[in-house]
């Protein structure tokens, strides 16, 4: 196995930039047990930036780690216009990953389902998402990693807010819908400022989406401005936002199945109504 590509012409800065990512999706792997010995970790890349530094972070991480797992980068090809198909292949040849390139027409029926106009995000991850469980299936793959990062756990959080009527975010290990797969976010606490910024540094070959991502006024992209503006603002904000996801208050909500509000009584363990400044 080769060892991840380096760039001896980094800059201090840069320098210190990847060592931060990789120290992030290592403490993650390591809160959440997102990866032991053993197992297989199908890596998605799907082409962005997000995809190409979560597995340069595996691929370090495989060095080091006191546990020997193994990586698959595998690609769905949805057969989109204009899509460059021999930009991955060549990468992941060229780096020495083992790869796999899965090829289904999602493309067309996401634009015979959908209607012009209507948002394609929905129907295109529930196609996406079950092809790619199969082929874990497949291949034996016991770790399906997805390259999502800290931002988007933020902007999930405000959706399901805002039109979901949830607080729910995007967790970084669940089990798959389909029962049979582990899905793991090794990036869950990497910010997307810095990922953009290492995957430029890097110069991986980007490949843009044509269908999801060039689609104006997503409810997410919404999101997305909204904690861009807050982050300029002050960045203690969604530092904030994010904490609070893991040190969440039943007794503080309003949801009767985390918390027994019924049965509460004079007896009962008491909380402090007010927090500590």
């Amino acid at each position: 196995m080769e060892s991840p590509i380096e760039f001896p012409h980094f800059s201090r800065s840069m320098e210190r930039l990847q060592k931060e990512i990789r120290k992030l999706a290592g403490k993650a792997i390591v809160d959440f047990d997102m990866i032991g010995e053993g197992d297989l970790v199908m890596v998605c890349l799907s082409g962005g930036a997000d995809s190409y530094t979560m597995l340069d972070a595996l691929r370090y991480l495989q060095t080091v780690a006191p546990i020997r797992f193994e990586l698959i980068a595998v690609n769905l090809d949805q057969k989109q216009p204009g899509f460059p198909a021999d930009v991955l292949p060549q990468y992941l040849e060229k780096i020495g990953v083992r790869h796999l390139i899965v090829e289904q027409d999602t493309y067309s029926i996401v634009k015979e389902k959908i209607a012009p106009g209507k948002t394609t995000c929905s129907l295109c991850s529930r196609l996406r998402r079950g092809i790619l469980y199969r082929t874990a299936r497949e291949l034996g793959a016991t770790r399906i990693a997805l390259g999502h990062h800290r931002d988007d756990i933020l902007q999930t959080l405000l959706l399901n807010l805002f039109f979901g009527g949830k607080l729910k975010a995007m967790p970084p290990k669940l089990k798959s819908d389909d029962g049979s797969n582990v899905v793991i976010r090794p990036l869950a606490y990497c910010r997307e400022e810095d990922i953009k910024k290492y995957a430029a540094a890097m110069e991986f070959p980007i490949i843009p989406c044509n269908l999801c991502g060039s689609q104006p006024n997503l409810q997410r992209q919404v999101m997305r401005e909204m904690l861009q503006k807050w982050e300029k603002e002050d960045p203690r904000r969604l530092k904030s936002m994010f904490t609070a996801l893991t040190h969440v208050v039943p007794s503080h909500l309003m949801d009767r199945n985390l918390f027994d509000f019924r049965n509460l009584s004079i007896e009962s363990e008491g909380d402090t109504l007010f927090d500590q400044e």
